[in-house]
């Protein structure tokens, strides 16, 4: 059984944790009110903008006259996996989450024969994979230094994605990242950027007829390089709620466990110490009926 004085220690280092734990929680509650905000707002644009995409992709269709960001290569060969996660830990299961469902992916590749690419973006998602796919790096965005993300970070992340396609390394280009739900909630999600997949849309929109000058075929070679950093950077935007989410959350379940670690060894130590009183007064009292 510890002694006294290791039980005191230990309840003041937990009690220090604690302190620290709660104010990680606090600053992460700020950080996701603005990072949240970002989020959300970016959303109604980047789902316009996807619905314009895809309305003159349906028009353009199977033209070979379609820019090759849209009819992809003609081969699936070779993979490209963006994976985008935090440069800081203390967060959960959020960089685990995206590298669970990036490493399954890159297995599923890999077991069909394909050639796998890796372009890391966060240095967790970087750590995580390195003893595995270690072999398939070709790259890495380092972020650590970027106090508030803005749009010129995720061109500058697709300028070198674009730069690879067309030095033709890849056939396919893949975004790993995690969708903001909640506080409790962040959803790891793999959303292929290139070559450009849209959903079609619904409703009485979708039988819209438009004319577009200059052509289709135009407007997409210069509008999806443009998507490409629109997804990039939604993705940025999403990963940093779910980042900040995931930490409040864990830092909340790590304050509310160092409270009930302290309880239990303040019970220990009053135990103990009513241990040695009562055994002082059995002495004093062995001691006077001895005289």
């Amino acid at each position: 059984m510890a002694n006294l004085k290791d039980l005191k220690n230990r309840i003041e280092s937990v009690k220090n944790t604690r302190k620290i734990t709660k104010a990680m929680q606090m600053v992460a509650a700020a950080k996701l009110r603005r990072a949240q905000e970002a989020a959300e707002e970016s959303r109604p644009y980047t789902e316009r903008f996807n619905a314009v995409m895809s309305g003159l992709a349906a028009s353009v269709g199977g033209s070979d006259s379609a820019p090759k960001l849209l009819s992809g290569t003609g081969s699936d060969q070779t993979h490209l996996l963006v994976i985008m996660t935090s440069e800081r830990g203390l967060c959960g299961g959020f960089n685990t989450n995206i590298a669970k469902k990036a490493r399954a992916h890159a297995d599923t590749l890999l077991a069909a024969g394909k050639t796998v690419k890796i372009l890391t973006v966060g240095k967790k998602g970087r750590d995580s994979l390195k003893r595995d796919f270690g072999q398939y790096y070709m790259g890495h965005v380092d972020l650590s230094e970027v106090k508030r993300l803005g749009y010129s970070n995720a061109q500058d992340i697709a300028s070198d994605v674009l730069a690879r396609f067309d030095g033709g390394e890849f056939d396919v280009a893949t975004l790993f990242y995690a969708t903001f739900q909640n506080v409790v909630t962040q959803i790891p999600t793999a959303q292929q950027i290139i070559p450009a997949a849209f959903e079609a849309e619904e409703g009485a929109e979708a039988a819209t007829l438009y004319d577009y000058e200059p052509n289709e075929e135009a407007i997409l070679a210069d509008l999806l390089p443009r998507g490409v950093a629109t997804a990039i950077f939604s993705a940025l935007l999403e990963n940093a709620a779910s980042e900040q989410g995931s930490r409040m959350s864990a830092m909340d379940n790590a304050t509310r466990n160092a409270g009930d670690m302290i309880d239990k060894l303040t019970i220990q130590f009053n135990r103990s110490r009513q241990a040695v009183i009562t055994n002082e007064l059995i002495e004093i009292i062995s001691g006077a009926e001895a005289l």
